[in-house]
């Protein structure tokens, strides 16, 4: 199933999401508005804001705030990508120029700041603390997540409940986030609330698993990036993980090398050794065990055309090869 028909449930929100984006990206500075409109319609699946949209849905919300809540969380990832690319210095993201790369460093930077206040001067108008409380707890949790994969770049004695951990507050975070701002939108009780809150770290971490598994294994026509980024920049991912706990005394060394040292001279032998090993169908079966818990979080929610695409948005999560 291709993002278009998982998102038919959703197609005129996300329109009106869309509306929402161009709107709030005004600025009186014009080159803020010129790289803010380049980053936000590059491309993207824009999972994250149909999270917030299918949730709502899913608990019969008829209003119309959904539509800004997606519009935020758009925003706060789109602000840690620019942040991202610029501390990876990345040049290359969903099949276009990143915006330090375009731009500058100074500019990416400055421009996610902007996103970042745009944003919390969004979810001010929603007037809810409890939405306030939500996205002002992600950011922070995301920014930690990016401390701690910083701290772990370049150190090959990462195990996986630390990997998992970095997982899970860089990017499960505003998954989660997003999943939870659809259940408090449309009233959803305490028990529900949470049960959509751990569907989408769920699900996040689904998505991350398999970032890691593409990332040695897609198309880069699909991904739009290079192959080996991770391995480059030295981050001790899962498969790589995987090499020096089962792989022979040789690969072990091989990954720690490539790890401690980054760069992709030995990126042909370290794919040997991921693909020797088996890396990447335990990867996907980590991936799949999440989005199985996913999608069991989700089964108090009463039958809807909304949860059947929750359900497929798990199952796409795992399936996708981009």
């Amino acid at each position: 199933m291709s993002v278009k028909q998982l998102f038919a449930p959703i197609a005129a929100d996300m329109q009106a999401v869309d509306a929402v984006i161009r709107t709030r990206l005004h600025s009186d500075v014009a080159f803020i508005r010129q790289v803010a409109e380049y980053i936000v319609h590059s491309g993207g699946k824009r999972l994250r804001p149909a999270l917030v949209l299918f949730t709502a849905g899913a608990m019969g919300y008829k209003g119309t705030h959904h539509h800004e809540l997606a519009a935020v969380v758009e925003f706060i990832h789109t602000a840690t990508l620019l942040h991202d690319d610029v501390v990876d210095e990345s040049d290359l993201r969903r099949g276009n120029r990143t915006a330090n790369a375009l731009y500058g460093n100074a500019a990416a930077v400055f421009v996610g700041d902007f996103l970042y206040s745009r944003a919390f001067q969004m979810m001010v108008g929603v007037d809810s603390m409890a939405v306030m409380r939500v996205l002002a707890d992600a950011t922070n949790v995301i920014a930690e997540g990016e401390v701690l994969q910083l701290l772990n770049c370049h150190n090959a004695d990462v195990v996986i409940d630390d990997y998992l951990r970095v997982i899970r507050y860089k990017t499960a975070k505003l998954f989660e986030a997003a999943a939870r701002l659809g259940g408090i939108v449309g009233g959803a009780d305490p028990e529900v609330e949470a049960r959509l809150a751990d569907f989408g770290m769920h699900l996040g971490t689904a998505f991350q698993l398999i970032d890691d598994v593409l990332d040695y294994s897609a198309d880069e026509s699909d991904t739009g990036k290079h192959l080996g980024d991770d391995l480059a920049e030295g981050k001790p991912t899962l498969p790589l993980i995987h090499v020096m706990q089962h792989g022979s005394p040789a690969e072990a060394a091989l990954v720690r090398n490539a790890i401690e040292h980054g760069g992709r001279e030995d990126f042909a032998a370290v794919l040997a050794a991921i693909q020797h090993t088996g890396a990447l169908a335990e990867t996907r079966r980590h991936a799949q065990a999440e989005a199985k818990l996913a999608m069991d979080a989700i089964s108090v929610l009463p039958p809807s055309n909304f949860k059947d695409a929750l359900l497929q948005l798990s199952d796409f999560a795992v399936r996708r090869n981009h």
